[in-house]
């Protein structure tokens, strides 16, 4: 991490810890910026200019939407970004890139124009350890119905899905999840090769 500065509602300057966020990027309806592909690069340039500084960006990839069944192919891609904007702060800037880019949030995975994801926030593990582990352990099933009420970083579910762990070795593959203790890498080869096989760069 490094210092910068920031500002306060009297404009009195701050010191500012800035750090590197992982964001998932996904597509695989057309939205107002294009097809899939295009609507991720579009999201990328938006990001760069509202988040911070784009410190890597994968290559595209094609994978099967999660669940399987639920729709058509996504484009999927990962950032790293330097910020030093809070994690709410950053998921409200992706949350509204997202309407911007068409994403209605009517049902959980469902065909989507944009999805964007924090994945992680540097070394930060929110709200707290025993919340994440909650989240971290529950069923699919389970998952389907409920959603969390608080801000759960690093992504619950980042462990399990090639198709997140797959880009993310392209931008941060020594990245090390704060409470597995694993790297990307190191939990992207723990993964079936079947999963693994199925995120094709395109």
């Amino acid at each position: 991490m490094s210092q910068g500065t920031d500002t306060d509602k009297t404009g009195e300057k701050l010191p500012q810890i800035r750090s590197i966020a992982l964001i998932a990027l996904g597509s695989n309806t057309p939205s107002g910026a294009g097809d899939p592909t295009e609507t991720v690069e579009k999201a990328v340039a938006a990001i760069a200019q509202s988040v911070g500084v784009i410190r890597g960006v994968s290559r595209l990839y094609a994978t099967p939407a999660f669940p399987v069944g639920s729709g058509p192919d996504f484009v999927n891609a990962a950032l790293a970004v330097s910020t030093g904007l809070s994690a709410p702060r950053v998921i409200e800037i992706l949350h509204g890139i997202e309407a911007q880019m068409g994403r209605l949030r009517h049902e959980r995975w469902a065909p989507r124009t944009l999805d964007l994801d924090l994945i992680a926030l540097g070394d930060r593990l929110l709200p707290d350890a025993q919340t994440h582990e909650t989240w971290r352990s529950m069923p699919l099933a389970q998952q389907m119905t409920q959603t969390p009420d608080r801000l759960i970083v690093p992504h619950p579910r980042v462990q399990e899905r090639a198709f997140v762990l797959v880009p993310l070795t392209d931008v941060a593959p020594d990245w090390v999840h704060p409470a597995l203790n694993l790297s990307v890498a190191q939990m992207l080869a723990a993964l079936p090769d079947d999963l693994k096989s199925e995120v094709v760069a395109l």
